[in-house]
């Protein structure tokens, strides 16, 4: 189990206050922004240390960056996240578990793991783009 540090705690609590992903310059900037003087490369180091031990999820956007949200919950689950504002749901997906686990038999491959993200435009976020 890794070391509670200051700096550990001041990044899971800027993590608990969103239920948005967010990347590791932006958590930077939220710590910041409260008088916290924790280096961008702490942050980094931290968050990996959060995913590895499974405390934060992982997603890659677009251009490839990670960006680390702490979820509810702790067994696997998936996300499904609004484009525009970030809003994410977490979602279960057995019929994707019993898909992930066929096809890996059928190409001879066992102990299948996987990352699935959905994304989409959430119901205010279509809203929106229609009155404009």
């Amino acid at each position: 189990m890794a070391r509670v540090t200051r700096q550990r705690v001041a990044i899971a609590d800027v993590l608990a206050q969103t239920d948005e992903f967010r990347s590791a310059q932006q958590l930077h900037e939220a710590l910041r922004g409260s008088g916290d003087a924790i280096g961008l490369a702490t942050v980094y180091r931290t968050l990996q240390a959060l995913a590895d031990q499974g405390e934060v999820d992982v997603l890659r956007a677009p251009d490839g960056e990670a960006l680390y949200r702490q979820c509810s919950r702790r067994e696997h689950h998936h996300h499904l996240v609004c484009r525009g504002c970030g809003r994410t749901e977490e979602i279960d997906g057995p019929s994707v578990e019993a898909w992930a686990e066929q096809v890996g038999a059928g190409h001879g491959f066992a102990d299948i793991d996987h990352t699935l993200e959905l994304v989409g435009t959430c119901a205010d976020c279509a809203r929106a783009a229609r009155a404009d």
